[in-house]
């Protein structure tokens, strides 16, 4: 039998990607006036085109779907425009990139809403967290609950992004479902109190997030649909008091819709892995086509994995910031760069296009 590896070509759906390396959604906080993608997206991209898949940052579907300050949008016109510009330089580079669809609910603050309105929530509880506006962090503003008939607007803000984002040359979307943002809100039983046929039961709760992820595949096929879940991640201030029979059903559903993968935090995001029992394998055995496993992979790990048949892909954060060529330097075991945490998020090409591929690090 042939020992696989990260750096061998894999089929993604019609996709063929050439390694098994995934560059994981990274928030940047550049884009510039009308939400749209910073000028220096397309650089940024292409340098790292190398990945197999690239996620690009999260972008709202809507105005009401930001939560943090200079986040690109993919609503307008002139957003599509300039992320197909970044689609472009992609492929350029023979790259292959999904859009990550994001509507952040009540991980905003007033601020960012049309007229100063409040941020919209399944209930009325406002999160433990920070969000980043007006240059600070800050606490996030208390949200309202959104009513029963504005949930179908959601859905289509969601299904129109999808559209836009294939008018914009991407390769296919990726449904935002993790991370304590609406769609994890709604799933999660200590932000969803509702008592309608949103909330209350394990499969009321996942409604929205299925109503999301079929109206997708209706738009845009199967074929180019993912999604990202985060089953036991606090991030935000969710909790669930039930994560594995939440998710074990959400998969199940999410297979019976034939979505190309499933992207999946293991643990909490961007922090431990073991931070509540639960058994990611249970998600890998419901479903049937490709699973990313994300967070805190390295080489070895991912390696291992792989090889237990664990998962398929393998996605990569923070390390691909300061290293756009990080699947050379792991291919060849080469040192990796440090990034500034300084420059991390907001500003402009400092920090976001300036750190070298090894070549041209060795070459200075």
């Amino acid at each position: 039998m042939t020992e696989k590896t990260l750096f061998e070509p894999y089929t993604l759906g019609s996709l063929t990607l050439s390694n098994r390396v995934v560059l994981a959604p990274l928030t940047r906080n550049r884009a510039g006036a009308g939400f749209v993608p910073s000028e220096f997206a397309a650089t940024y991209y292409s340098q790292r085109a190398s990945a197999g898949l690239q996620i690009s940052e999260a972008t709202q579907i809507s105005q009401q779907g930001q939560g943090y300050q200079d986040t690109p949008g993919i609503y307008s016109q002139a957003q599509i425009d300039a992320w197909h510009e970044i689609t472009d330089a992609v492929h350029g580079k023979n790259g292959k990139i999904f859009l990550q669809l994001w509507h952040v609910g009540r991980v905003s603050h007033v601020d960012l809403q049309e007229n100063g309105a409040a941020p919209v929530a399944p209930s009325a509880i406002r999160a433990a967290t920070k969000t980043f506006v007006n240059n600070s962090f800050v606490d996030v503003s208390e949200p309202r609950a959104l009513a029963l008939d504005e949930l179908p607007g959601i859905v289509n803000d969601f299904r129109q992004a999808a559209a836009n984002a294939i008018a914009a040359g991407f390769d296919g979307v990726e449904i935002h479902g993790a991370n304590g943002y609406l769609l994890d809100q709604f799933v999660k039983d200590g932000a969803n109190v509702r008592t309608d046929a949103y909330g209350g039961s394990i499969e009321n709760r996942a409604r929205l997030l299925l109503e999301v992820t079929a109206a997708v595949v209706a738009e845009i096929g199967a074929e180019r649909t993912g999604i990202r879940i985060s089953p036991v991640s606090p991030t935000n201030g969710v909790s669930s008091s039930d994560p594995q029979g939440q998710f074990d059903y959400i998969v199940d559903q999410l297979d019976a819709l034939g979505i190309v993968y499933l992207h999946v935090v293991e643990g909490a995001t961007g922090g431990p892995r073991e931070v509540a029992p639960f058994d990611f394998d249970s998600l890998r055995r419901r479903f049937r086509n490709t699973y990313i496993a994300n967070n805190g992979y390295d080489l070895d790990l991912a390696t291992s994995r792989l090889t237990e048949g664990k998962a398929d892909l393998f996605a990569f954060g923070r390390p691909f910031i300061a290293n756009p060529d990080l699947v050379e330097r792991l291919k060849t075991a080469a040192p990796l760069a440090s990034f500034d945490p300084t420059t991390l998020f907001g500003g402009g090409a400092v920090g976001y296009i300036d750190y070298p591929a090894l070549a041209d690090a060795n070459a200075l």
